[in-house]
């Protein structure tokens, strides 16, 4: 009975940081890896987390919480919060605080979006879009209105879409086709985690105009998250990508999609000479392997 609460508690935590894709998929039996394939995700983890490259270290506690261990993650990063000046990183800090089970972080966050200094404001939002929080919604709401920085307009509006508004996700497909592939990327990369089935034609046709590698393996990775076979196909291929980046956000699709075919491939890159790819390839291992 205690081991059924501790699966349904820590259910309960992690229900909130979800994609849509990775809900829809959360009925689906569990992936089984065996211990020692548990224990070099879990040393890839904490190699990263312990490691010097800021994000990548962020990545790794964001595995370590989707893996169970949510209070190691919090026992590290909470006396870097109070000694890190940077926002952007702040933000990533209090972000993977959050997702760990303190959302009382999720203040941090806010304030930092709504502050004077700009330089955090897209970091900002972005987490908060990853937390699913948005406070009193007023300086959310802000970031969806401005002229003048269309990324924090785009994860103003994905945090908003999360949180239920419509005319939100209409921002982001509207934004779909420009012309720039970066901010075709980042519209793209949210409508795979909160859009739907009517979102698939409006991917699949920016795909067909789309020559920029990364940008095309989003939206391919996208539509793999909504359950689009294609994309799925498009996804097993990107997962052995000579493009490091691709391959990184491959491994992270491939838990949205929740595609548990791709774990033999997943395994083999837990050796990748891309760090980022490894420590992201052990993450959806384990949350592939997760209890629902």
């Amino acid at each position: 009975m205690n081991r059924l609460l501790s699966n349904f508690a820590r259910l309960c935590l992690l229900i909130p940081f979800l994609s849509s894709a990775a809900v829809a998929h959360a009925a689906e039996p569990a992936l089984k890896i065996d211990a020692s394939t548990r224990d070099r995700c879990l040393a890839v983890l904490r190699a990263g987390l312990h490691g010097e490259d800021f994000w990548p270290s962020i990545h790794a506690a964001e595995g370590l919480t989707l893996g169970g261990y949510g209070q190691e993650v919090r026992k590290f990063l909470e006396p870097k919060l109070k000694t890190e000046q940077d926002d952007q990183r702040r933000c990533g800090i209090a972000r993977e605080l959050v997702r760990a089970g303190d959302r009382k972080k999720s203040a941090v966050l806010l304030d930092i979006l709504a502050g004077k200094d700009d330089r955090g404001h897209v970091h900002a939002a972005e987490s908060l879009f990853k937390i699913n929080e948005i406070g009193d919604g007023h300086s959310i709401r802000l970031g969806l209105a401005t002229t003048e920085n269309i990324r924090l307009r785009l994860m103003a509006a994905a945090a908003l879409g999360r949180a239920g508004s419509p005319a939100a996700i209409e921002v982001l497909r509207e934004t779909l086709p420009d012309k720039d592939p970066d901010i075709a990327r980042l519209a793209g990369w949210v409508l795979g985690r909160i859009g739907d089935e009517s979102d698939l034609t409006r991917l699949r046709k920016r795909l067909q105009t789309c020559d920029d590698k990364l940008a095309r393996a989003f939206i391919e990775h996208s539509l793999a998250a909504l359950g689009d076979e294609a994309g799925q196909q498009a996804l097993r291929r990107n997962l052995t990508s000579d493009d490091g980046a691709v391959r990184t956000y491959a491994a992270v699709f491939a838990g949205d999609a929740g595609m548990t075919d791709v774990a033999p491939q997943l395994k083999r890159m837990l050796d990748d000479a891309e760090p980022d790819a490894a420590i992201r390839a052990a993450q959806t291992l384990l949350w592939l392997a997760a209890e629902k």
